[in-house]
């Protein structure tokens, strides 16, 4: 493995080979996912979840049935909205209830638990 050495003279090894999470995420899309994490916190009671609640486990078919219902959204509107009916804030909300659904299905498939 090579060393960088920096303008200031510190040293490290060098980044070859290693995951670049900051690269493969986006700084557009992260902060309007997590917008739309917070605006659904609110339950039907009136009170906050948590923002980690959907961590205590969904079941995936509950997730694949939502993720579905997202993803018809956004295609319908892809497919058959040239003049944009849609506006764009319900397809970023679609979009984003898209990554959440996914991601929640990934999240319970890595934790091993596939209810």
């Amino acid at each position: 493995m090579s060393v960088r050495e920096f303008p200031s003279g510190a040293t490290r090894d060098t980044d070859n080979g290693k995951v670049d999470y900051e690269g493969f995420l986006s700084a557009l899309v992260l902060p309007r996912f997590a917008e739309y994490m917070h605006s659904h916190r609110k339950q039907s009671d009136g009170k906050p979840r948590d923002s980690d609640n959907w961590q205590k486990g969904i079941p995936l078919d509950a997730y694949m049935k939502s993720l579905w219902r997202h993803l018809i959204e956004v295609w319908t509107s892809h497919r058959l909205d040239p003049e944009r009916i849609y506006s764009y804030d319900d397809i970023q909300e679609a979009l984003c209830a898209v990554i959440f659904n996914a991601s929640g299905y990934l999240h319970e498939i890595l934790k091993g638990d596939d209810s």
